[in-house]
């Protein structure tokens, strides 16, 4: 079957730009975590994939370990690159990462230049790529200087390899330190990925305010917490689920009552508003417009299809948003 995008795929998304940057991101990006892995059937990744693109999904997020097993997510994706997407490479932002244990000895984990350098060429070869358009250090190392991880990400982008230079999981002291060396080094930092949801709300103490300062793009990662803030832990832990996989990364232990109560109280907030409990939390990342993108995950094409109709009620009420706030913080 020969792949021909939708000629409407633009018509209904919403882009947003990335900091003050010249990049613009879609609302809603796609995140190879966990689906596109050698553990699960290719031709559902890649139906999934096809349904993005189609609904106007430019930014697909990878990393050198994402699977399982680690480099199978990039092997696929550079598979259905090769097969489908190759004639829209130049409507395409895709991202990578190196900062997680990736192949045994001294030199396969964290942010040494050596890894790094290393790692984003292994990528590329499994995606068959000449370069990637964002490549992010996946997290901070408390071992390796910051000028040194900074500096190969700098590396990178000046040999071609990477078109921007992006963190993830970094403090706000450390995003502040980062900024501050690529600024020197003439390389801006275009994005900070750091993990945000109803649930997990961290990044609104400083780091929301560095990001925006510096102008910075922020995308949020696990915007449904895998999946909690979701219908399908309502009624306990379904089998498929992340928290009932083997291969999963949600411990069953962190659903607790408390959790699950305030996800059912969250979820009748959706339900007056006429939305799945998944679409009001990905609403509500992006009613702050310090958010450039939500990056989610989908296990199939309705789960994605549900998703990007978080898109069209993206408005709160100030009642809402109080309401909302109360059950948090309970």
């Amino acid at each position: 079957m020969h792949y021909l995008a939708k000629e409407t795929r633009y018509e209904s998304m919403l882009y947003n730009r990335c900091g003050r940057s010249g990049i613009k991101l879609p609302a809603i990006s796609l995140g190879l975590w966990h689906n596109f892995g050698g553990v699960d059937v290719y031709e559902n990744g890649r139906k999934i994939i096809h349904k993005a693109f189609d609904a106007g999904i430019t930014h697909f997020d990878l990393a050198n370990n994402y699977g399982p097993p680690p480099g199978s997510a990039e092997h696929n994706f550079g598979r259905l690159l090769a097969e489908d997407l190759k004639p829209y490479r130049d409507e395409l932002i895709i991202s990578t990462k190196a900062g997680y244990y990736m192949w045994p000895g001294p030199y396969g984990d964290f942010g040494s230049r050596k890894y790094l350098i290393s790692s984003l060429d292994q990528s590329l070869q499994r995606m068959k790529l000449d370069y990637v358009d964002i490549f992010y250090s996946h997290r901070p190392d408390p071992e390796t200087p910051m000028e040194e991880t900074m500096m190969a990400l700098n590396h990178l982008v000046r040999q071609g390899k990477a078109l921007y230079a992006g963190i993830s999981s970094y403090t706000n002291e450390q995003t502040r330190q980062a900024t501050e060396i690529l600024r020197q080094l003439g390389t801006p930092c275009l994005i900070h990925q750091p993990r945000y949801s109803m649930l997990d709300r961290w990044v609104e103490d400083e780091l929301l305010h560095t990001l925006d300062t510096f102008g910075i793009g922020c995308i949020a990662f696990s915007p449904l917490a895998q999946g909690i803030l979701s219908d399908r832990y309502l009624q306990g832990i379904p089998g498929d689920s992340r928290a009932g996989k083997p291969t999963g990364f949600l411990e069953p232990e962190k659903i607790t009552p408390e959790i699950l109560e305030k996800v059912k109280q969250l979820n009748q907030v959706a339900a007056r508003r006429g939305q799945s409990l998944a679409r009001m939390a990905i609403a509500w990342l992006l009613k702050d417009p310090r958010v450039t993108s939500v990056l989610i995950g989908a296990s199939s094409v309705e789960q994605l299809d549900d998703n990007l109709q978080a898109l069209n009620n993206l408005q709160f009420a100030a009642e809402e948003l109080q309401e909302i706030d109360a059950i948090i913080n309970r």
